[in-house]
């Protein structure tokens, strides 16, 4: 039995219902992130107002494996599920934070918040379980993009949540959190009633060989399996992450400075949202027809033309806005195209362990992104930061040059 055996309407059902649990997942992130920084800052305080975010995406990096060895033995049913499961009980830990104005228990219920985006990021992994090797970029950027939903209406929960907040009796600004915390369960009863049959216990069955050592030289889609390409997939992903992390998490700090209103920074950093994962099936489809290096080169190209853009003009909040909405199409051709990426190299049992790397990397290179980027901020301006982001992007494009000549020799 192979993969075309697969009937298409069983992938479809399956990137259907990944879809959906993403959705309601990203509703209960969009609210609750955006208010995590007030949180923080209200508790302990402006200086300390970045670690709800910062807890959040070491939440992500330390639930990946652990949830990547559950699917592994499990199945992706039962991990995506539990993931939400423990984003939903973060939630509500948020919530007595705010109410005993505890600010430890605060960055632990954000800590668990980033569970959930360690299960967006499995979830995509998970449409490639059993896609066909021509659609699987595709498939793979449709649950990319269901991220949009949730991080365009997500904050925007603030209004109805104040009435929320009013009639339950709850703490300022945790109205939100009780829509949060039903779109994430309803995601996790989502997962473990409709994912079924479950994609990854099927790709087992269907490809019940033995694990293929990563240095073993098979053709995969024209591609030299290696694990030098799998590093260079990873750093893809990772570097890619944070650049774009510390680049945008500074920006509402330069035009606040620059006199920029709250409002002209949000709708900055919603096209900017808008840029990360609207246009992810666009470069799911040229990933799979123009292939996987080649997009991953146009998606650092955008990025390079972004950096430009803001290293020149970042004293200019139109430039600002426009170099935000190139930074996050770079990103999202360079995700979407590295983890399809990592999809064809990664088989056999070897798949779901590298994929849960894939996702902790990603998830602590963009923490060091973030960290970083307030100290080169202070040192160099924002024009400095975005240069020296270029530095990196530069070193992702000579790598992707030389590895697709590799793989045009091969």
């Amino acid at each position: 039995m192979n993969m075309t055996s697969i009937p298409a309407g069983m992938q479809r059902r399956t990137v259907s219902v990944l879809v959906v649990g993403q959705v309601l997942q990203g509703l209960g992130q969009g609210a609750t992130l955006a208010m995590g920084a007030v949180m923080a800052s209200q508790i302990a305080g402006d200086a300390l107002s970045g670690a709800a975010a910062t807890a959040s995406t070491l939440g992500a990096a330390a639930a990946s494996i652990p949830l990547a060895r559950l699917a592994q033995r499990f199945g992706r049913r039962p991990a995506l599920a539990l993931g939400a499961g423990a984003s939903a009980l973060g939630t509500v830990t948020t919530v007595f934070a705010a109410g005993f104005t505890f600010f430890p228990l605060l960055v632990l219920g954000f800590a668990m918040l980033g569970v959930g985006t360690a299960v967006g990021l499995q979830a995509r992994f998970a449409a490639t379980d059993v896609a066909e090797p021509s659609r699987r970029g595709r498939d793979l950027s449709l649950v990319v993009w269901s991220t949009t939903v949730g991080a365009v209406i997500g904050p925007n929960l603030f209004g109805p949540g104040v009435v929320i907040a009013d009639v339950l009796r709850l703490p300022p600004l945790t109205g939100s959190f009780v829509i949060a915390i039903a779109g994430q369960l309803a995601a996790m009863v989502i997962y473990l009633v409709a994912l079924r049959p479950d994609p990854l216990l099927l790709a087992r069955d269907l490809e019940p060989q033995a694990a293929v050592p990563l240095g073993a030289p098979l053709q995969v889609e024209g591609a030299l399996k290696s694990r030098s390409m799998l590093i260079f997939a990873i750093a893809t992903i990772a570097i890619s992450h944070a650049v774009m992390v510390s680049v945008m998490s500074m920006t509402p700090v330069h035009l606040t400075h620059h006199g920029a209103t709250l409002t002209v920074i949000g709708f900055t950093i919603s096209l900017h949202v808008a840029g990360m994962f609207a246009f992810s099936p666009i470069f799911g489809w040229a990933s799979d027809r123009m292939g996987r290096i080649p997009t991953i080169l146009l998606g650092q190209l955008l990025l390079a033309i972004a950096v430009v853009v803001l290293g020149i003009g970042g004293e200019q909040t139109a430039a600002v806005t426009v170099g935000l909405i190139l930074l996050g199409l770079g990103w999202s051709a360079s995700t979407v195209a590295g983890s399809a990426l990592v999809s064809d190299l990664a088989t056999g049992v070897t798949r779901v362990r590298i994929q849960g790397r894939t996702d902790m990397i990603m998830s602590l290179t963009g923490a060091v992104g973030g960290a970083l980027a307030g100290p080169v901020l202070a040192l160099v301006g924002y024009a400095g930061l975005a240069w020296c982001a270029g530095v990196l992007v530069i070193a992702v494009i000579v790598a992707a040059s030389v590895t697709g000549q590799r793989v045009r020799t091969a």
